[in-house]
């Protein structure tokens, strides 16, 4: 595992271009079976069931939480109790709100987080690689949409009664894109954690950010070398911003969100990426 301790904030926005290979979001191992590893239950334990293929359905509610587009309809998981609670947005891969993000929604309602999913495609879901890559091409030719879409998924949250005001994005590769994006030309907020997203490199674009950065990222990915990492993190270095940033040896893009694909690889990088999301997490929406 190699570690980057960055700092950040820029002018301008655009989607952030994304390697669309083959493989997608999901990395090689897409259509992997869940597998049950021995060797690696007792760590797997630690992990979220939904990374692991193994949540039960999706529990929360759908929301239209942008009036100007009612075809625009995300997922709403609550914590338990009064609040009032941090806010997060989760931001879906290339091929839409699927079940999988949803359920991750629901383990960040279980750790104290009002979580909404967002929805960039009008609740459109891509069954295939040129179908997701229709459906990255059509967002990313309006990007002002896509901030827009974002800024009124955290208006929605901060009105309600048991949000504390304080919000984060996270998303996977597209999605983690996007959140860079967001936190480069959206509105404020306080977190953002990036999972093998595609990364800017330019600091002066980058001084637009106002908060710390978390990213997880993967040695063997094809489209986000590690080289470029280290070159997104000195840019975040070179200019102050507070981060947590590390490429993880031997795993490939998307070996987080799927760590059924192959649990003996992933589990022990996917566990310290979780934990170090939720020191992240609280530190950033939690902590004083």
């Amino acid at each position: 595992m190699r570690d980057h301790n960055l700092h950040t904030s820029a002018v301008g926005f655009r989607i952030l271009a994304i390697s669309l290979m083959v493989a997608g979001c999901a990395g090689v191992d897409e259509t992997a079976e869940t597998q049950a590893a021995s060797q690696t239950q007792e760590v797997s334990s630690q992990l979220p069931a939904a990374i692991l293929g193994q949540a039960a359905d999706p529990r929360g509610e759908t929301a239209q939480y942008w009036g100007a587009d009612p075809s625009t309809v995300g997922y709403l998981a609550e914590p338990e109790g009064d609040g009032p609670f941090p806010a997060v947005i989760l931001i879906h891969e290339w091929n839409g709100l699927v079940d999988r993000v949803r359920q991750v929604a629901d383990e960040m309602a279980a750790q104290g987080y009002v979580a909404l999913a967002a929805d960039l495609y009008q609740g459109r879901v891509g069954e295939n690689a040129d179908q997701n890559r229709q459906l990255v091409g059509e967002t990313q030719a309006d990007p002002q949409r896509v901030i827009d879409n974002l800024n009124a998924a955290a208006a929605f949250l901060r009105a309600r009664g048991d949000v504390t005001g304080k919000l984060a994005t996270m998303g996977w590769c597209f999605g983690g894109g996007v959140a860079l994006s967001y936190a480069i030309g959206g509105e404020h907020h306080d977190g953002t954690a990036i999972f093998y997203g595609s990364l800017v490199t330019d600091p002066e674009r980058l001084q637009a950010i106002d908060h710390p950065i978390y990213g997880t990222f993967a040695e063997n990915d094809r489209g986000i070398p590690p080289e470029q990492v280290s070159e997104f993190a000195e840019a975040l270095r070179s200019i102050g911003i507070e981060n947590d940033i590390h490429v993880y040896d031997a795993v490939n893009h998307g070996f987080w969100l799927r760590v059924d694909g192959d649990p003996e690889l992933r589990t022990e990088p996917a566990t310290d990426a979780w934990h170090r999301l939720q020191s992240y997490l609280r530190q950033t929406l939690i902590d004083d």
